[in-house]
């Protein structure tokens, strides 16, 4: 498979490796549910952050990264040479990256952040990426290099009409799709049938089995065991026509005719169709060019966020309803949808939507590094699920609730634990980092983690001074298992004892996993 290279590029394939674990700050909570996230912060640290909870585990990835258009003008800045992304990449690259061109630097910027993005990613989960001309077909060749299994790339017609100022208009945007299991039918859905879909079934003959509607019984090419001669209800016999062949063999056809199936027209003289039922469809196909009349347009987008927050605040968003369709074709009523370039909130918003119209429990994780993470994107969320505009235009609100988070410190300080955090905060990624689980609190074993798989998991931490996993330990531990893992500062038991008692002994902080 050719690959992409570029300046820089040796620096960044494993970079996601170094990215330092920062424990998430919960500021405030909003509404009555806080499982949703919303967190300011660099989304390389954040994707970080969450993969002690959430590896593998979300089903919906949609981002919005920058098109890198070199515009610097909007809120949302569109390049690579926000400050941020300048003093990052003089960390990462070094003086290499001063001859990077805008290409290199985006390239730098996108690829760890992919890298994270696809091990957070569920089994049966599916990414969708919003792009443009500028970085598709480099986009792409790094996508088929980390995640690989592309399905479709998707054509969204972004406007109503061409830009009266240029002679040739763009009025489209990509949305790449890629897949964790090369089987894509695992991962995504069929849309649910519509009024329109609906109303092109009927029941001219009664069928008690309900709407329907034919489809023909031929198909090209020529197949000895498919050029059967039929009678019809009238006495007539047709073949298949010249070139053509029925779609079945006798013993189906005749299966289906005895099943009321086959449909020989109002006179019953006609060449038999198929009928297929409205109440056996599962749902609808989509094909990849979707219409501004069927998901919205960054106008009608604009518009939808300057009716929630009073003014037109934000450059370029996405319409509710084009992140609406993904999110049906992408997942379950209990699915964890992840947007990491969040901006304005939009993703948020439409599993906000797509709950109250199905009651389903969808959760969302946003991601935002620019300043505006908590007056704009969370703020959407906020009106939302409250409730937004007066009189004829009031909306109802949605419900639901969020949590929104700032990134903390750093767990590990080089090679010491960061003592600022908290030994709780140390205590739960130690334990999930090992079992995916959350931590179990016990009054009367306050070194207990938990126990799973016949493993108990013990921390044996103090602040302010060294720990020894000794016999003295050993006599406070209460929990049967069939094995023990316990962290300490050392240990002074001899290898025969550990082996004796089935415990395995970790160092503090050597042996806490390193995400």
């Amino acid at each position: 498979m050719p690959t992409l290279d570029w300046i820089g590029k040796d620096k960044v394939v494993n970079h996601h490796m170094d990215v330092p674990y920062r424990v998430l700050e919960k500021k405030y909570s909003c509404g009555e549910d806080s499982d949703n996230m919303i967190i300011h912060g660099d989304n390389l640290s954040a994707l970080k952050s969450l993969l002690p909870q959430y590896e593998g585990k979300i089903k919906c990835i949609y981002i919005d990264p920058p098109y890198n258009t070199g515009n610097e003008g909007w809120v949302y800045n569109d390049n690579v040479n926000d400050p941020r992304i300048v003093e990052w990449l003089g960390k990462v690259v070094g003086t290499e990256g001063e001859d990077l061109s805008r290409h290199d630097k985006w390239l730098c910027m996108m690829y760890p952040r992919l890298k994270l993005l696809h091990r957070l990613l569920a089994d049966d989960g599916v990414i969708f990426i919003s792009i443009d001309d500028n970085e598709f077909y480099y986009l792409k060749m790094i996508c088929d290099e980390i995640i690989k299994n592309f399905v479709v790339s998707i054509v969204w017609q972004k406007r109503t009409s061409p830009e009266a100022r240029k002679k040739l208009s763009s009025g489209h945007e990509y949305i790449l799709v890629y897949t964790k299991n090369p089987d894509s039918d695992i991962a995504l859905n069929l849309l649910p049938l519509d009024e329109k879909d609906a109303s092109a079934y009927t029941n001219p003959d009664n069928d008690p089995r309900g709407p329907w509607i034919s489809s023909p019984f031929t198909a090209p090419g020529y197949r000895p065991n498919q050029m059967y001669s039929i009678t019809t209800p009238t006495g007539k016999i047709v073949n298949p026509p010249k070139g053509r062949c029925w779609c079945n063999v006798e013993d189906v056809y005749m299966r289906l005719l005895d099943e009321g199936r086959m449909w020989f027209g109002s006179d019953g003289n006609g060449v038999p169709r198929r009928k297929t039922y409205l109440a056996e469809r599962e749902g609808r196909c989509t094909w990849t060019w979707w219409t501004n009349s069927e998901v919205g347009y960054t106008q009608l987008a604009t518009q939808e966020l300057s009716a929630i927050l009073g003014k037109a605040s934000f450059d370029y968003p996405k319409p509710t309803r084009l992140l609406e369709r993904i999110i049906k074709m992408a997942t379950s009523k209990d699915s964890i949808i992840l947007d990491s370039f969040a901006g304005s909130g939009t993703t948020a918003h439409a599993v906000l939507n797509m709950n109250k119209a199905d009651g389903g429990n969808r959760k969302f994780i946003l991601i935002e590094m620019m300043d505006y993470a908590d007056t704009i994107t969370a703020e959407r969320v906020k009106r939302v699920i409250d409730g937004y505009g007066e009189g004829k235009k009031a909306v109802a609100g949605t419900g639901g609730g969020f949590a929104f988070y700032e990134l903390g410190e750093k767990l590990l300080d080089g090679e010491y634990l960061n003592e600022n955090i908290g030994t709780d905060k140390i205590r739960e990624y130690v334990y999930f980092t090992e079992t995916k689980e959350k931590v179990t609190y016990k009054p009367d074993e306050p070194h207990y983690l938990g126990t799973a798989f016949d493993t108990a998991y013990y921390f044996y931490y103090e602040k302010d001074k060294a720990t020894t996993l000794d016999w003295v330990f050993l006599e406070t531990i209460k929990t049967k298992a069939h094995g023990y893992v316990i962290y300490a500062d050392r240990c002074i038991l001899t290898d025969e004892e550990l082996e004796k008692y089935h415990i395995t002994f970790k160092k503090i902080p050597r042996d806490i996993t390193r995400l």
